[in-house]
């Protein structure tokens, strides 16, 4: 087995990993830190957990400070890309911990917070920014960030970066940042349409891969309750309070139904926090904070928000709601048996996600045992599971009937500018009746505005 020094990593480098207390590299590290030190690109798999974040910084800290740049002033040299804020604040404290003995400036930006401490610091120099593409186009388009010095690029959880609500930003911030470049693909998951889409920005990659593509972690134990719909936030705080599991992290679909059942929980006495994106970047601190120290007991998370979380010995994941995407799972019950832990991951799986559940066996190659809990059996639970498409158009019939029952909706404060303009034409008569003008035949006063106009001037503020 290598040891760190056998990779060619600088004195000061090694030291710093030294005072972590790692002295050998995981199975990621040890083969994509050779081909990064050589230049090469890089398309590198492999599970959450295994240290693939050391995979990227390690040699782009050797790499920056074993060859300085020539401009005094410092430039941005290294661009690392994230999907969500956690996951970028948990690659600076990284960069930070691994280059505590070097002379390099890095710098995380995100939306969620204010901008201007952000552009204070790009203008004060920086070797190495960790961003998520929203804030970085924007300062990009405003001119105060400038990546035309960009020698090394890295996608990190690239499956989900260059999955189709990433791809038009990633391509938009190529054309900021040099073409002769150094670029470096990880994540967890690779799909072949994902490794297809990746060739428009890699040249001759290094494939590297240390487990078999889309596999779970072997140390954490599945399993799935069938239960209704209905009774999934019952069941799930009934499984808490049985197993008096102390810290559990619980993914849904969706932000409101993050909340909901947050909310279900602590009336329920059980201390929760929910996290995903339209929270405030404080709040969402203070959740995972609280859920790092254990005053908050579970945490309500979607699979965007749940990128980058990264909590020691976490022993319990709950699949509140199957995701649609096989490859998500994988990232869900990742967040459990890192580093060697173990950890369990449960699936509440309802007949309309039958098929869901079938998807994903099929991508790990496993089955799930799934369980019925006493109290909790489900009432409709068909010999016939329905498949994936029957269900999508099972919700769009109850959506479109949702919709005929709710009838049309008026547009945003349509009453507000209908009141308006009645106002408007009253005011107007009012005038004319009471002689506010010079008469029916009378012209419009010096201050009227010609309707052609005023429409065409209006046309050029717009633009």
């Amino acid at each position: 087995m290598k040891t760190f020094a056998d990779l060619g990593l600088s004195d000061k480098i090694l030291r710093a990993v030294t005072d972590k207390g790692y002295t050998t590299p995981s199975p990621i590290q040890a083969k994509a830190i050779p081909p990064v030190l050589k230049g090469k690109d890089v398309l590198a798999a492999a599970q959450t957990g295994t240290g693939k974040t050391a995979g990227f910084v390690l040699p782009i800290l050797h790499e920056l400070s074993e060859n300085p740049a020539q401009n005094r002033n410092r430039k941005i040299r290294a661009l690392i890309l994230t999907p969500t804020r956690e996951l970028a604040a948990q690659i600076k404290a990284n960069i930070d911990e691994y280059g505590s003995h070097l002379h390099l400036k890095n710098l995380v930006i995100f939306g969620g917070v204010g901008a201007n401490p952000q552009i204070n610091k790009l203008r004060a120099g920086v070797d190495i920014l960790v961003a998520t593409p929203g804030r970085l186009l924007d300062l990009c388009q405003q001119r105060v960030c400038d990546l035309s010095h960009v020698e090394i690029l890295v996608l990190d959880e690239a499956d989900r970066m260059l999955d189709m609500g990433f791809i038009n930003d990633i391509k938009k911030v190529m054309n900021y940042i040099p073409k002769k470049r150094q670029t470096l693909l990880f994540s967890a998951t690779f799909s072949k349409e994902i490794k297809t889409i990746s060739k428009q920005f890699l040249s001759n990659p290094v494939t590297v891969e240390v487990a078999a593509q889309n596999t779970t972690a072997e140390r954490v134990e599945q399993s799935a309750y069938r239960c209704d719909v209905g009774m999934k936030a019952e069941l799930t705080t009934h499984l808490i309070q049985k197993g008096d599991w102390q810290q559990v992290l619980i993914f849904t679909k969706t932000k409101h139904g993050a909340n909901r059942l947050s909310d279900r929980l602590n009336k329920a006495g059980i201390t929760s926090s929910a996290i995903h994106g339209n929270k405030s970047q404080g709040a969402r601190e203070r959740a995972l904070q609280g859920f790092k120290n254990n005053s908050v007991r579970v945490l309500v998370a979607t699979d965007i928000a749940a990128r980058g979380l990264d909590i020691a010995q976490l022993p319990h994941v709950i699949n509140y709601e199957l995701p649609n995407v096989s490859a998500d799972y994988v990232h869900r019950i990742g967040r459990t048996a890192r580093a060697g832990e173990s950890g369990e991951a449960i699936s509440l799986v309802c007949n309309n996600e039958r098929a869901f559940l079938k998807g994903i066996e099929k991508l790990i190659g496993q089955k799930i045992p799934l369980l019925t809990e006493e109290g909790f059996a489900p009432d409709l639970w068909p010999n016939r599971a329905p498949t994936a498409s029957e269900v999508q158009k099972a919700d769009a019939e109850r959506k479109k009937q949702n919709r005929q029952q709710r009838g049309p909706r008026n547009p945003r404060n349509s009453s507000s500018k209908n009141k308006s303009r009645s106002n408007s034409n009253s005011n107007s008569n009012s005038n004319r009746s009471s002689g506010g003008g010079s008469g029916s035949g009378s012209k419009p006063s010096s201050n009227a505005t010609p309707r052609s106009r005023r429409s065409s001037s209006t046309r050029r503020r717009r633009r």
